[in-house]
């Protein structure tokens, strides 16, 4: 007969561990979720984000067309600083641009452009 006594107490850390990590891991994933939602409401905001003015998003009504469509924005973009970059502002990267500078002209704070980008990501 085999005595479990010493394997037992070693499983109680273990099985907490796998706990907290279980719940660190949805509480993340639950918290990207609600990021990018308000992202989209900040997207989709004409006195805030107002991306529809220029671009065409899916879920988006009257969009515009002077920007690209936002589509598969992830690949376009796999470097997540990249888009915070272009939102915050484009015109260091393309001076020539007609896109607003959301994050140097205060329109957008650098956590409603982290928000943008979530959503953004999503695409």
């Amino acid at each position: 007969m085999t005595d479990h006594s010493l394997t037992k107490p070693a499983m109680l850390p273990a099985f907490a561990l796998a706990l907290v990590i279980g719940a660190f891991l949805s509480t993340g994933t639950a918290h990207a979720q609600s990021a990018a939602a308000e992202g989209q409401k900040l997207a989709f905001d004409r006195s805030k984000g107002n991306c529809l003015t220029c671009h065409v998003i899916k879920g988006g009504n009257l969009p515009g067309s002077i920007g690209p469509e936002l589509i598969d924005i992830k690949s376009k973009y796999p470097n997540r600083a990249d888009l915070v970059a272009i939102v915050h502002d484009e015109t260091e990267r393309n001076p020539l641009t007609v896109m607003p500078p959301f994050g140097r002209n205060r329109i957008l704070t650098p956590k409603e452009i982290e928000a943008v980008v979530d959503f953004l990501q999503t695409l």
